[in-house]
C-alpha cells in the first residue's frame, strides 16, 4: 500500500486511512472538527487541507451516485469490488492507528 497513487491530492494511503477514521470519530458538530481531523492525520496536513480533501470526497461521491461515471475508460481498469450488503467493521488495525495517535 506504500505505492498508493499520489495523484489523489498528494495523500498517502496511510493519510487517507487516518482521514477516513478521523471522519468516523470526530463529531460533525465539533466547531474544531477540521483542526482535530488534521491533527489525527498528522504530517503537514492543515485544517484547510483536510477540508479540501473532504469536499473532493463529497464531489466524487455525488458524481459516482449520479450514475454519470464512464465505465468505458479503457481496456485495463483497476477495480475494487465492495459488498455493500455488509457493514464496515472497525478492525484492530484501525484501532491501533488511533491508539498510536493517542487521541481521547
Amino acid at each position: 500500500m506504500d505505492k498508493f497513487p499520489d495523484v489523489l491530492c498528494g495523500w498517502s494511503w496511510e493519510e487517507n486511512k487516518l482521514f477516513e477514521l478521523a471522519l468516523a470519530v470526530v463529531d460533525e458538530r465539533n466547531p474544531d472538527r477540521w483542526e482535530v481531523v488534521a491533527a489525527m492525520v498528522g504530517g503537514k496536513k492543515t485544517a484547510e487541507d483536510v477540508l479540501k480533501h473532504y469536499v473532493i470526497l463529497l464531489e466524487d461521491l455525488q458524481f459516482i451516485e449520479s450514475g454519470k461515471l464512464d465505465h468505458e475508460l479503457g481496456e485495463t481498469q483497476l477495480c475494487i469490488q465492495v459488498d455493500c450488503t455488509q457493514s464496515v467493521c472497525w478492525t484492530d488495525d484501525d484501532n491501533n492507528l488511533l491508539v498510536r495517535l493517542d487521541i481521547n
